[in-house]
């Protein structure tokens, strides 16, 4: 009985070895791609093209900067963080919006130890040294009356916490609640140069590519789970792309860190899913459903497992982003004259 289950587990193999054989052929056809790697500087772009690669960052400095005086709070969470107390406080429990399990585990200390007050004086030091040179990094006007203030709020913070060798949550709350406009003032900044920058190398990019080329352009974006919905990049880019291909073309990757090569790994998943796309038509030529599923993220069993499981399988998004590409409605209307 081995004998004959180990032959018909070969047949899969071989199926994957031709499989991954098809891929790596392909890969080295994929143009033109453009792959983005969501990091703190906007993201770094890749245009791969007729066998070439380039790359670079188009998003300004100020993006960097303004994000970097944002994060201050976020830094010092990090550090209060495993010595909070491990109850929620009232005014959580209220609005609910707080699980008491997430909060005793990312409180794994609790509040009986100092060891947060050396780590959050030294990095009240970094925010010092920003303080006295923000002058000299000659921001706008605005952008620097903000990152004053999140500084000042920081170091006041710092100064009257670790002078008591206590803190609280509702202590921290009412420090970041009160540096949350300009907070928000950076956020506009960084935002508004992310823009200009994607516009700039995209317009550069589409003249270098060519019309033709443009139309059929796939974007990969590859970003970490905690920014894969409504990322930054892809919301810009998306109004770049050919209307009738953004669906299917511009896809959204997420990784559990930023990869040690990018390209590779965009390449790669790319790869899979333009023969994917061909082989869903040819494999499964009598049944579009399930050459919805291989063309989508949907695994082939969902479908099965759900009708077994007593419940309704959901409309095909895949199907839909295919009809919208080719100007049909996804719920099968017709258009009106």
């Amino acid at each position: 009985m081995k004998a004959a289950r180990d032959a018909i587990r070969a047949v899969n193999v071989g199926m994957r070895s031709n499989y991954a054989t098809l891929k790596s052929e392909l890969i080295k056809r994929l143009t033109p791609v453009i792959i983005v790697q969501n990091d703190y500087r906007g993201g770094r772009y890749y245009l791969v093209h007729n066998g070439e690669t380039i790359s670079e960052h188009p998003v300004p400095e100020i993006f960097e900067l303004a994000k970097s005086i944002a994060h201050i709070p976020l830094g010092m969470f990090s550090i209060l963080a495993p010595y909070l107390s491990k109850r929620v406080p009232p005014h959580h429990l209220k609005a609910g919006d707080m699980f008491a399990r997430d909060l005793e585990m990312v409180a794994f200390h609790g509040p009986e130890s100092e060891n947060w007050v050396l780590p959050l004086q030294e990095f009240g030091q970094t925010i010092d040294t920003a303080r006295r040179r923000l002058e000299e990094a000659e921001l706008p006007a605005r952008l620097q009356a903000s990152c004053a203030a999140i500084l000042d709020g920081a170091s006041t913070f710092i100064a009257a916490s670790t002078r008591a060798r206590s803190f609280s949550m509702q202590q921290f709350e009412d420090f970041s609640g009160s540096v949350y406009g300009d907070i928000r003032v950076n956020m506009e900044f960084a935002s508004r140069v992310q823009i200009q920058g994607v516009e700039d190398i995209m317009t550069r990019w589409r003249a270098k590519v060519g019309e033709a080329g443009w139309k059929e352009l796939y974007v990969v974006v590859l970003s970490i789970w905690t920014t894969s919905v409504l990322n930054q990049n892809s919301i810009i880019l998306k109004q770049y792309l050919n209307p009738d291909t953004v669906d299917t073309h511009l896809l959204d990757i997420v990784t559990a860190e930023f990869p040690a090569d990018s390209v590779s790994l965009a390449l790669d998943n790319l790869a899979r899913i333009v023969q994917d796309n061909i082989a869903a038509e040819m494999v499964f030529s009598t049944d579009q459903r399930v050459a919805d599923a291989l063309k989508g993220k949907e695994d082939l069993l969902s479908q099965e497992i759900l009708i077994q499981l007593g419940q309704t399988p959901p409309a095909s998004a895949t199907a839909a982003s295919f009809a919208a590409a080719q100007g049909a409605c996804p719920l099968g209307h017709t258009a009106q004259a």
